[in-house]
């Protein structure tokens, strides 16, 4: 009995030693498709928890005890725990999950766990980006990264926006973010990466994320990452779309050619029945008469009417009998006039087709991705064209065990044609468009109606220069824009290729170098021609002019990464990165012109018989290089901490003041894996706050030094001044602080941040001027600080989750305020409600475009006169004016109608207040639908094009803007001033009567597709087959219709630039 009962006791005992005893178990872990995947994480679970990464080959070894309990987990795979049960050799399959994918954030130098981040950063991926269709990237960002702002100056073909991130950060230098394309930054322009080719897109934000790049990360990185294989499969995707191109943006509100007549009589009429002894009868019959007096009325009258009778009948309005045409009489001819549509006859809609091919495979050993694509678009606007082919090999191969290489190959062959812009008064067919009156013919016409031809077989264009001897558009508006755009040329053609390779070179199971290498080389040729023709119609008499430029961009870049991960006891995760990097820029130009065409259809300058001057050529090099280091630590995946630190050089400063030091430091918790959190709807739970400091030098080259242009002096050289360098001229710096919490909710049904950040620009960049006595007219100097600050707010959820239908929305808001904190005394001329500082206006724009800069505003704080309404007698414009009682200083506020005699005000912000975008996803079995649009709340813009519309006094050839309808009358006291054609002073002077709220909606883009069931396509051996309908820039809605604020962030408008485009295609997506 006493034996048995031993026994009893002992056999247990046995088992619970065995439990307890340490095993080596080694393993494998591999994906579905049975290919290793490096750097998961092997934890024991439990209290005496240990750990490990798996190596390159997916393999790892780790002491546990026999019944232990293995956590594995990978970035963008399932989560799986694993029960040893004894054994020394497990394989784990872990299962890739899609929405895990955006737990991972792309970062300097490498990816990690969105919860391990510290920072702030948007991302936009590849399923969002296969809607969109645009030609640059960039443009895809719009509304779908909170903080990020992008305007167009043009919305030509070819040509890019412009990116914003937090802000405004300097007033002289670029304020541009760093592109980096698969961890090398990239110089050139994003359209000549194909969006088919880009797996993601992320947005870093803070000094966190941005410091490790040193100087050119100052204004935040774009981290682009182009597609791999994801499938052990051979994986083929044809893509395919075709469309159209449309104006996209709805037209000023204006007269029509009867409300424009009836709107000129007006103006004649009141000015004529306030003469001294005019009756109603006298002023009517005047003020019709003048409609047709070359010297008074607009200068063509498309309008036949019965004989006797007029064509605006007493009261105002038109004679309902006149008829639409008109002959005309001249030199023994008769010509037909009529009122053309110029919008349809010198816009169109340009066709649009796509097509991507794609093909991608991987291995144990080998991941391989390969592309084409081919893009050829129309503008709206006869001449305006663009045309793109890219390839991409992308491969990594797996050579040896501690040996990893890879290459990242591509070509891009480029050709676009860009119609003619201007600034305000150019006069090309934008402006024309929005501010011409709707009575003016295209073309010349014979008595039948005919458009008439010359010698050539062309048509012959109106240009209201004596053609039709006294006809002519008022205001001294001849030309012609469509034939001036019809027999120009304006065309870029090149060539850019992109190569970038590595090795990972593995020391020890930790320790990892690798090694970068880039080229850049980017050559464009751009040629504009006249057409000799044109000098039959104007005024040139070169006999046609060609000009001819080269140009080439040249760059690369290496780096060393000494990289180190160890994960001690399962709990501690220790990362570091050692790092040099050395970046080198090379620009040259070539640039030379003549005229008078040798042979018809030159191209050449060979071909020209006369030369304009000398060829001009110049080039620009810039150096950087940096010495950076990373530390990055965790406990229990629950506290994260990361430091950084880059000392950088750059060739854009003197050698004493070439180097800089720049840091960051960050904190993390993740608050919901805590014991104490017991919340069953609280996914995840965490808060984060970093700080940092890094440089800008995107200030221009060459400012530390002297500057000379090289003359000829009678055949010996001499110099004369070009600028006055600062030796000691360095980097602005901005100071970074974020803070902020990420949450995810209700099983990841609703997921979002909120960030608060203060952005601080110290050292600011100025130009100083001096007395011409001196020889230099400016120079500059570090003087000066700026800070943004602001809230960032992103949510997204899953409103419907289930097997057939999900229901998603995403918003995103941003606010951001800008203020000057210091300025230079030298430039602090000017006081402004007791704001010191000095006047900030573009010449560019005749003007129109006054800011005041000063401490405690925002840069871009409008400076005005203000507009005071209308004299209730006259009718005639006010404006306030401050007037100062030389006895006792006392300033009072009183009006005149001089607005020369105006005071300017300060009259609010340019900036929006609130700025982001929302978009929501529908799904229904093998129907999907998406919308995306971005929008922006508060500020300021100055609408000239409507300052414009809103003229009155003078022969004019303007239409008007319907608000001028309502101008003031005797009997209507309306804000509008009467519209007379005879003013003493300017009723449409530059004001805040023409400042317009800069708020909008835009409807980005929508997709609305169809998967055929596999069921059905595996038949004819494809995976599947998706057809889809998508539209860009579907509608557009501003504070006044016309009004565009996308512009420019500051709140100013260009009415000589082409049109933002509305594009429509239906395409189909086929998988192999």
């Amino acid at each position: 009995m006493k034996k048995k009962l031993l026994l009893l006791v002992f056999i247990p005992l046995l088992f619970g030693m065995s439990a307890w005893a340490q095993t080596t178990v080694k393993g494998v872990v591999v994906d579905s498709s049975n290919q290793p995947l490096m750097g998961a994480g092997i934890i024991q679970v439990g209290k005496n928890a240990n750990g490990t990464v798996s190596d390159m080959d997916g393999n790892f070894s780790i002491n546990v005890p026999s019944s232990a309990s293995l956590q594995v987990s990978c970035i963008g795979y399932t989560t799986q725990v694993v029960n040893v049960d004894g054994r020394t050799q497990i394989k784990i399959v872990l299962e890739e999950n899609t929405e895990m994918l955006s737990d991972v954030v792309v970062v300097a130098f490498g990816q990690m766990k969105k919860e391990a981040f510290t920072g702030s950063a948007g991302t936009m991926k590849s399923d969002e980006l296969a809607k969109v269709q645009v030609t640059n990237a960039a443009s895809a960002l719009a509304g779908r990264v909170a903080g990020l702002q992008i305007t167009n100056s043009s919305s030509q073909l070819g040509s890019s926006p412009s990116i914003t991130i937090r802000g405004v950060s300097s007033i002289s230098s670029d304020t541009e973010p760093l592109i980096v394309v698969d961890g090398m930054p990239f110089d050139g322009d994003l359209s000549l990466i194909n969006t088919n080719d880009i797996e993601s897109m992320t947005v870093l934000k803070d000094a966190a994320s941005n410091a490790l790049y040193g100087a050119r990360g100052a204004n935040g990185v774009i981290m682009i990452t182009t597609k791999k294989a994801s499938s052990s499969d051979a994986v083929i995707t044809l893509d395919a779309k075709w469309g159209g191109n449309r104006k996209g943006l709805r037209n000023y509100k204006t007269t029509n050619a009867r409300e424009f007549f009836e709107t000129y009589y007006k103006m004649l009429y009141n000015t004529y029945s306030a003469e001294e002894g005019a009756t109603a009868e006298s002023s009517h019959l005047k003020a019709n008469a003048g409609l047709y007096d070359s010297g008074i009325g607009p200068g063509y009258v498309p309008y036949t009417v019965p004989t006797g009778e007029s064509l605006i009948l007493p009261g105002g309005k038109m004679n309902p009998s006149a008829v639409e045409g008109a002959f005309h009489n001249f030199n023994g001819n008769t010509y037909w006039i009529q009122a053309d549509d110029w919008e349809k006859i010198g816009l169109r809609t340009g066709l649009r087709q796509e097509y991507n091919l794609s093909v991608s495979k991987r291995t144990d050993k080998i991941n391989l991705y390969t592309s084409i694509g081919y893009l050829d678009q129309d503008g709206i606007q006869e001449g305006s064209e663009q045309s793109r082919l890219t390839a991409r090999l992308k491969a990594d191969y797996q050579a040896k065990k501690w040996l990893k290489i890879g290459g990242n190959f591509n070509y891009t062959k480029y050709n676009y044609a860009q119609t003619s812009e201007g600034t305000i008064g150019t006069g090309t067919i934008w402006s024309i468009i929005k501010c011409q009156a709707p009575v003016y013919p295209v073309y010349l016409r014979d008595a039948n109606g005919n458009i008439m031809k010359d010698s050539y077989g062309r048509d012959i264009y109106d240009f209201a220069n004596g053609q039709l001897g006294n006809l002519s558009r008022a205001g001294g508006t001849g030309g012609n824009a469509i034939f001036s755009n019809i027999y120009r040329t304006s065309e870029t053609t090149g060539n850019s290729f992109i190569a970038s390779g590595y090795a990972d070179i593995k020391f020890y199971e930790d320790l990892t170098l690798t090694i970068n290498g880039n080229i850049y080389d980017y050559d464009r040729r751009y040629t504009y021609a006249e057409d000799p023709y044109t000098d039959l119609y104007t005024s040139n008499s070169d006999n046609g002019y060609l000009s001819k430029s080269s140009s080439r961009t040249f760059s690369y870049n290496v780096q060393q990464l000494l990289n180190y991960h160890k994960v001690v006891n399962g709990l501690h995760d220790i990362i570091s990165m050692l790092g040099h990097e050395y970046y080198n820029y090379r620009f040259e130009y070539l640039g030379a012109s003549g005229y008078n065409f040798g042979i018809d259809g030159a191209t050449e300058l060979a071909q020209m018989l006369n030369k304009n001057g000398d060829p001009t050529s110049s080039s620009t090099d810039y150096n950087n290089e940096g010495y950076f280091f990373r530390g990055m630590y965790s406990y229990a995946n629950k506290y994260y901490g990361s430091v950084s630190f880059r000392r950088d050089a750059s060739s854009r400063f003197d050698k004493d003041y070439r180097w800089g030091n720049f840091w960051s430091a960050g904190l993390a918790w993740i608050i919901s894996k805590e014991n104490f959190f017991r919340s069953k709807w609280v996914d995840e739970l965490k808060v984060k706050a970093s700080i940092g400091s890094q440089g800008n030098d995107n200030i221009g080259n060459f400012l530390y030094a002297d500057s000379y242009n090289i003359v000829n002096n009678n055949n010996s050289v001499a110099y004369q001044w070009l600028q006055k360098g600062t030796r000691d001229i360095t980097w602005e710096t901005n100071t970074n602080f974020n803070t902020g919490v990420e949450f995810s909710f209700f099983k990841s049904r609703l997921t979002g941040s909120v960030d608060y950040f203060y952005r601080k620009t110290t050292d600011m960049l100025f130009s100083l001027n001096t007395p011409p006595s001196v020889g230099y007219t400016s120079y500059y100097l570090n003087m000066g600080d700026m800070r943004n600050s602001g809230v960032e707010i992103v949510l997204g959820g899953d409103i419907i989750r289930t097997n057939d239908v999900t229901w998603s929305l995403d918003l995103n808001i941003s606010h951001i305020r800008n203020k000057v904190l210091a300025l230079p005394a030298e430039i602090k001329t000017t006081e402004v409600e007791g704001h010191h500082g000095y006047v900030n206006e573009d010449a560019s724009f005749v003007s129109k475009y006054k800011y005041f800069v000063a401490e405690g505003l925002s840069l871009y704080t409008w400076y005005l006169p203000k507009y005071a309404g209308t004299d209730s007698e006259t009718g005639e414009a006010l404006y306030y004016m401050d007037k100062t009682d030389e006895a006792t200083g006392e300033v009072t506020r009183t009006t005149t109608k001089n607005s020369a005699e105006a005071t300017e005000y300060l009259c609010g912000d340019a900036l929006p207040k609130v700025q982001g975008g929302f978009s929501t996803s529908f799904r229904y079995r093998n129907f999907d639908f998406s919308i995306q649009a971005s929008y922006q709340l508060g500020g300021k813009g100055y609408d000239y094009v409507y300052q414009v519309l809103m003229h009155t006094g003078g022969q004019t050839g303007t239409t008007w803007h319907k608000d001028m309808l309502n101008a003031w009358t005797p009997e209507n006291h309306s804000d509008v001033p009467a519209i007379r054609y005879s003013n003493t002073y300017s009723q449409t002077a530059r004001s805040d009567r023409f400042l317009t709220s800069t708020s909008y909606l835009s409807l980005q883009n929508i997709n609305v597709g169809y998967t055929i069931p596999s069921r059905l396509t595996k038949k004819a051996n494809i995976s599947s087959i998706r057809v889809y309908f998508s539209g860009e820039n579907i509608g557009f809605v501003s504070a006044r219709r016309g009004f565009d604020p996308r512009y420019a962030i500051g709140g100013y408008t260009n009415s000589e630039l082409y049109s933002p485009i509305r594009t429509l295609s239906g395409g189909i997506t086929l998988t192999f």
